[in-house]
């Protein structure tokens, strides 16, 4: 397996993939920053009633669903691609990978990436907050806990688009299925709690912790059981969807 995933890293390097992480990445922050242009949000980087952390948090979770549900569409779609353009599935299976082996495979490698631009944008947005001079005491449990929900989000959405892209040659159904994904992501915020939880981009809005109600924000109580079990459920059935890959010929 460790050789398997080398070889996936090194397909990246002419695939794109890292640089559309990049963009994933540079989005969400440039969209959760678009909150520092907003009246007296300067002005209240000392104050803790003006909620700077808070601020910055909502203006995250606004670019979290408008931007990956569309690149995680093209992270999973690129490594996948190249099989169906080269009968890359065919050349395995003779190497000894079956299909769905090789699915899981391209999981691994490149589901650490979406890991790694999901911590990092986190990361940066928080770094923002510093250098614009917050000086309020930081919502570690609000913004940690988000990030690793968001974290669970995106591994079972790749995971998702990434059986849709090997399943399917023409590349342009996993990409549409990525676009309607953002309409889903967004308008799940405005959705019944309870009806969010049968598509997979509504827990974007059940892992939110901040939202502006009538013009206030004010803080949520996320729903980090029912993202828990989006992970489960999501892995077991990447698991067993794979496992039929297996059978099907190259």
């Amino acid at each position: 397996m460790g050789r398997a995933v080398a070889n996936e890293f090194a397909k990246m390097r002419r695939l794109r993939v890292v640089p559309v992480a990049v963009v994933m990445v540079i989005g969400v922050l440039a969209l959760s920053c678009v909150e520092l242009t907003n009246p007296g949000f300067l002005e209240s980087v000392g104050d803790a009633s003006g909620q700077p952390w808070q601020r910055l948090l909502a203006g995250m979770t606004f670019g979290v669903p408008m931007l990956s549900p569309i690149l995680l569409a093209v992270l999973a779609s690129r490594p996948v691609d190249i099989e169906h353009q080269g009968n890359g599935w065919l050349f395995s299976q003779t190497s000894g990978m079956t299909p769905g082996y090789l699915c899981r495979i391209k999981f691994v490698a490149v589901g650490a990436v979406v890991v790694v631009a999901t911590l990092v944008q986190s990361g940066l947005v928080f770094a923002v907050g510093k250098l614009v001079g917050i000086t309020v005491a930081f919502p570690a449990g609000q913004w940690l806990g988000y990030t690793a929900a968001i974290v669970v989000v995106n591994l079972v959405l790749f995971a998702l688009h990434l059986v849709l892209s090997a399943r399917v040659d023409n590349q342009l159904l996993a990409l549409g299925i990525g676009v309607l994904g953002v309409f889903f992501a967004v308008s799940s915020t405005g959705m019944p709690r309870w009806l969010a939880h049968f598509f997979p981009w509504g827990y974007y809005a059940l892992a939110t912790p901040v939202d502006y109600r009538d013009g206030a924000l004010v803080s949520l109580s996320p729903s980090y059981l029912s993202v828990l079990a989006l992970g489960v459920v999501g892995g077991a059935l990447f698991l067993l969807i794979t496992r039929l890959f297996d059978r099907r010929e190259g």
